[in-house]
């Protein structure tokens, strides 16, 4: 069996430094950077890719709702042609540093809110899809199998993945657990490696109400930003070699 192992990195701005970003790619094998908007500035985004290529990292745009102060993680109403816009904005940004060194962009998972509402929004998840589409449409989508980005990005025929989360909660629709609510943050690091070893050889989860829901794992998630990320991956990793399965790029 092979799955992807990715994380959310370049989320340190200005003076302020976030996450362990030069420790924790070279131990995943994709990489979701900010863009800008939710977290990052053009000198990080430069440094973040540089550390990618150098570890062999495949990268990918992570793109969020403008809004540094709350992280991206507040909902925003925006039109879909101001999201659509924004998409192609970020993407861009990413890729240009890409292209002074001839790399090539692989993927695009939107961030926080953005990526949590354009799960239950049609037309949201239209917009973000027909960004990639018009940008490159060789770009692989990541998203929650069971969310309306997820569906979309298959009806306009885009390469897409499904993403599950280490270190969250579901409810029984397949969604994560709202942050604000409790238990929606797995910070035990054997349970979590527990739920994602069923999630890859099962195709099942516990969700937050304890019943078992059917999911889908080709990519997993650990928040780079988490104060256990390290040593999360760390550990996944070994977990994953003992139980066979070997971690392999998303356009592996």
């Amino acid at each position: 069996m092979k799955v992807d192992l990715n994380a959310d990195v370049g989320e340190s701005y200005g003076r302020y430094t976030l996450g362990l970003d030069e420790e924790l790619i070279p131990l995943i094998s994709s990489a979701n950077i900010a863009c800008g908007f939710h977290a990052g500035d053009p000198v990080v985004l430069e440094k973040t890719v540089g550390i990618c290529e150098k570890a062999g990292t495949a990268i990918g745009a992570h793109p969020g709702f403008p809004d540094l102060q709350g992280f991206g993680r507040r909902n925003m109403n925006l039109s879909p042609k101001e999201v659509k816009a924004m998409m192609l904005y970020q993407i861009g940004a990413v890729d240009a540093f890409l292209h002074k060194n001839g790399g090539k962009l692989q993927h695009v998972k939107p961030h926080g809110a953005l990526y949590n509402m354009a799960a239950k929004e049609e037309s949201l998840a239209k917009a973000i899809c027909e960004a990639v589409l018009e940008y490159d449409k060789s770009l692989i989508i990541l998203a929650q199998s069971s969310g309306a980005l997820y569906k979309e990005a298959v009806k306009l025929g885009l390469p897409v993945r499904a993403e599950v989360f280490m270190d969250r909660a579901y409810e029984e629709d397949g969604s994560l657990v709202a942050r604000s609510k409790e238990g929606a943050m797995i910070t035990d690091e054997n349970l979590a490696i527990e739920r994602v070893l069923s999630m890859i050889l099962k195709g099942k989860v516990q969700a937050i109400s304890g019943k078992e829901i059917p999911i889908q794992a080709d990519s997993v998630c650990v928040h780079g930003d988490g104060e256990k990320a390290l040593l999360f991956v760390k550990k996944l990793r070994t977990a994953l070699t003992e139980n066979g399965v070997e971690i392999r790029k998303l356009c592996e």
